[in-house]
This record gives C-alpha cells, structure tokens and sequence, in this order.
C-alpha cells in the first residue's frame, strides 16, 4: 500500500525536533497553517479530528499538543503495540490506519471555526473517502459530526449510514478539555471501535451515505 502524506505548501519548513516545544511565536506564526494528512489508499480506519491546534500546526504532526490523548487512546485501544509520538505518525500508515481533519486551518480552539467551514470540511472529507476508500471512517467528536454533515441526534458510536462508501463511527473529541471522558473511557471507545471493524463492517449494508446538511 504506497503510504503518503499530502502536501501542504503552508507546513513550516523546519518543524520543531521531536520534543522542543515551539515559542510562543512559532505558536502564533502558526494560525491558518494546515498539518499534511496521513492518507493512503485501502486504510483501515481514516481518523478525522476536527482542525489542527497551533501547537498540532508549529510541529506540523497530528495531535501533537501535550495533554491531547489521541496517541494514547489509540495505544490503549489495541490500533498500536506501543505508545506512539506525535512524529511518529507515518508508523499509522504501516498499520492500515491514516489521519485528517474536518477543516484544515489551525486555531487556538474549535470555537473559532465557523457553521460553514464544518459543513465544508464533511464535503470534503467525503471526497477523500471516495478517492481513497478506507473501510472505516472514525470522526473524532460528536458535535463537529453534527454540525459537519447535519445530524443534530447523533450519538458517539457507529452510525446508521456511511460515508462515500465507508463505515463511518463517531468518537470523543481526544483533547485533554474534553471532561466528558477519562482517559480509560475513550480508549474503550477506540476498543469498541478496533472490534467492530476486525469482525467485519460496523454495520448493516446497503446504508444510506451521509449527506451534508441532511438532518
């Protein structure tokens, strides 16, 4: 499976080295910025955060911010053997697994983004499952899935349709704010979500696909 990572004319030239964290100004230098994704063709799971934070923007890797528990939701969850770094993403690849975002500009917070850019980013998150057909598709946090594609009830869980083909399960939001979950609780969601796709599709087939802005 050739693994890539897309470009990204706006990732900074000279990333902060694994374990520097960046200034205050390589954080400010950095809003707008996008992070490349972690994509290939025939992934088990395409991952889906909801825009990259400055800090996630100035290393350019994925959920990078210290206290974000997506690296150690998806070691305690069974994706990985090891606890992973955030610049060890392209190990993701190797495992079938990839990583985007709704919307691709970083932000201090998920608050700065506008209805809009959500129901965008579901657009085209859903042209990249076409083009490149993951099995699965796991959007991490409910309210960005709601706002995204219009499904003011959903539920965290697998859900009743697909998108563009692939089954599509909704995560918690991994960030460290999110006091909703422990850190025991979602790496149990990432469990749930690990065997639901090694015993076959999340669900039933012959799903209707997601359509943005379609309640």
């Amino acid at each position: 499976m050739p693994a890539s990572r897309s470009p990204d004319p706006d990732r900074p030239p000279n990333p902060a080295r694994p374990g520097r964290r960046p200034t205050a100004e390589e954080l400010t230098a950095s809003r707008g910025r996008t992070v490349p994704d972690l994509i290939a063709p025939g992934l088990r799971v395409l991952f889906c955060g909801i825009n990259p934070s400055l800090y996630s923007a100035a290393v350019g890797h994925h959920f990078a911010r210290p206290g974000n528990r997506f690296w150690p939701a998806l070691f305690g969850g069974g994706f990985t053997d090891r606890l992973l770094q955030p610049h060890e993403g392209d190990e993701l690849l190797r495992l079938g697994l990839g990583i985007t975002n709704v919307v691709d500009r970083a932000t201090a917070s998920a608050d700065e983004l506008a209805p809009v850019e959500y129901v965008e980013g579901g657009r085209r998150l859903a042209e990249k499952v076409r083009a490149h057909r993951p099995s699965a598709v796991a959007l991490l946090g409910i309210t960005a899935y709601r706002l995204a594609f219009g499904r003011k009830h959903a539920r965290v869980g697998p859900q009743p349709e697909s998108l563009a083909g692939a089954s599509l399960w909704v995560l918690p939001n991994p960030s460290g704010l999110n006091a909703h979950y422990t850190p025991a609780a979602l790496a149990e969601q990432f469990r749930r979500l690990r065997e639901a796709i090694a015993g076959g599709p999340i669900g039933a087939p012959g799903r209707p696909d997601a359509t943005p802005g379609r309640d």
